[in-house]
């Protein structure tokens, strides 16, 4: 669905699709797939509370660039040294899954192109824009964000922070990212290099 309502910018060779890991991947994949485009990953790591993982102090992103949500942590009175603390744990995780998608292949090159974000579905939003600040010092010509699900008020949200942003379907209520899919189950690093492969072997073909 989201594929279909990006197909204006299929067969144009400045769009390059970039996946938030693990789970906006084969989100992604489906994209680059039907517009005949380039799929990479751009790495970002939610800072998750400790003792509630799924709770978004804040995130880190490629090119060591960190976006705190100013409005939690002061709400809970965070220390300094607890937010450090998560992010040098998760700056760890990000550089073996740089190391694990990639191998030796550089990074993309993203100067002056198209590029179209995608996740399977923003939450808080923090880890995407954490993604959109790192993005932007890489000077893209334009950056769209593309997700299959989200709020509306999530995807209104986003509309000041980018170029254009695409989501498929807006509920409401929302409830959650997983209670839309009928397979929510987690991405494994397996599928993610799976499918990096597949999409490399057929954007070569397709050109």
């Amino acid at each position: 669905m989201l594929a279909e309502r990006l197909e204006d910018y299929a067969g144009r060779v400045e769009v390059l699709v970039l996946a938030l890991p693990r789970g906006g991947v084969p989100v992604a994949y489906e994209v680059a797939s039907t517009l005949g485009a380039p799929l990479d990953v751009f790495l970002v790591r939610k800072l998750g509370l400790p003792g509630q993982p799924e709770l978004a102090m804040g995130a880190i992103a490629t090119g060591g660039v960190q976006v705190r949500n100013t409005r939690l942590v002061e709400a809970l009175e965070i220390r300094q040294e607890v937010i450090e603390r998560v992010a040098a744990a998760e700056g760890e995780e990000l550089a073996r899954r740089e190391r694990l998608y990639r191998d030796e292949r550089p990074p993309p090159e993203i100067r002056g192109r198209t590029v179209i974000l995608d996740d399977d579905g923003p939450a808080t939003g923090t880890s995407m824009r954490a993604a959109l600040v790192a993005l932007r010092r890489h000077e893209p010509e334009r950056v769209l964000v593309g997700v299959p699900i989200a709020a509306p008020a999530t995807c209104d949200a986003f509309r000041a922070e980018v170029d254009e942003i695409v989501c498929a379907v807006t509920p409401e209520p929302f409830l959650a990212v997983g209670y839309w899919y009928d397979d929510f189950s987690p991405t494994s690093d397996e599928e993610v290099r799976e499918l990096l492969e597949r999409a490399m072997r057929e954007y070569a073909e397709n050109r």
